[in-house]
């Protein structure tokens, strides 16, 4: 694959796992760098969904500018392609300010689309798509999965058992082209760039990461988190909504419903989080061109970014 090319902008890129420390490191070397922040998390898109998104604070925000969060409501659609044009947009925008931009996220989908460009696969067949989604309502997201086992045993390698509109998606353009997803992200390289990125990943052994999500996840509660559930529910947002089948968000809808205590559901959500966390790394890792660090290596970082800035 060929290098980056040095007459395209800069922007540097910090990701990372789920409750790795990508928020604090971002805002302290964001105000060094008089940067501005695009946010690339596909929960924190979401208005009211707050405390179950780590979403930075009003009191981060106002410290340093953040973009594409606070964009639609639960109950709006959002993929990866509107994502990416939102993005695409505040980075341009920042650009003519002669803003620094950084990119902060671990949604590795979105990640890769926008520093890559979106793969050309064929639209949506509603009809398709509909017949799976009542095999979800008759069978279960289990027996989706088993379908896609059956038929792309590769994808369904890489995707989630829960990833309901992932594995459509995936059973979609198998029906339509006869080819894998995978094939088509094959061909297509990710090599649309717009920019020359700096990847820092941010990375902890397994047993500190697991330690700092069981402690955010605590911190979560405290705020508030069983609330929100209860404030989203109370407007509407049901656990049918693609976000409220997010991590914590899921498991405190079956609280609030009595399906399961409050203290196991916080335990699930631990569990899975970590789960989570595991699975981002493996995707995170498999990108050769990302420089890793400890979130609490501050100076190395903002060395490879000074580095970076000034080639």
């Amino acid at each position: 694959m060929p290098g980056p090319d040095d007459s395209l902008p800069r922007i540097a890129c910090i990701m990372g796992p789920t409750g790795v420390g990508k928020t604090a490191i971002a805002l302290e070397l964001a105000e060094r760098y008089g940067a501005e922040i695009v946010s690339a998390d596909s929960l924190q898109v979401y208005r009211y969904m707050d405390i179950g998104s780590a979403k930075p604070t009003l009191e981060e925000r106002n410290r340093i500018p953040h973009h594409v969060i606070d964009v639609v409501d639960p109950d709006q659609p959002f993929d990866v392609s509107r994502y990416r044009k939102l993005a695409v947009e505040a980075i341009n925008r920042l650009q003519r300010l002669k803003k620094r931009v950084f990119i902060v996220g671990g949604t590795g989908l979105y990640i890769r689309a926008l520093l890559g460009g979106l793969i050309d696969t064929p639209g949506a067949d509603d009809n398709f798509r509909n017949q799976l989604k009542e095999e979800v309502k008759k069978s279960g997201r289990e027996r989706l999965y088993a379908i896609l086992k059956e038929k792309d045993p590769r994808t369904a390698k890489v995707l989630h058992p829960h990833d309901v509109v992932r594995i459509i998606r995936a059973l979609e353009v198998l029906e339509l082209t006869g080819r894998s997803i995978l094939d088509y992200q094959r061909d297509h390289g990710f090599r649309d760039t717009q920019w020359n990125c700096l990847k820092i990943g941010l990375c902890l052994p397994r047993a500190d990461l697991d330690e700092r999500i069981n402690m955010r996840t605590e911190r979560m509660m405290a705020a508030g988190f069983l609330d929100e559930v209860r404030r989203l529910l109370a407007m509407g947002y049901d656990e049918s909504m693609k976000p409220m089948q997010a991590l914590g968000y899921r498991h405190l809808a079956s609280a609030v419903r009595g399906d399961v205590e409050v203290k196991k559901a916080v335990m699930l959500i631990k569990r899975d989080t970590r789960l989570f966390a595991k699975r981002q790394m493996t995707w995170f890792a498999a990108d050769n061109s990302v420089k890793w660090f400890s979130p609490d290596d501050v100076e190395g970082i903002s060395a490879a970014m000074s580095q970076f800035f000034a080639d």
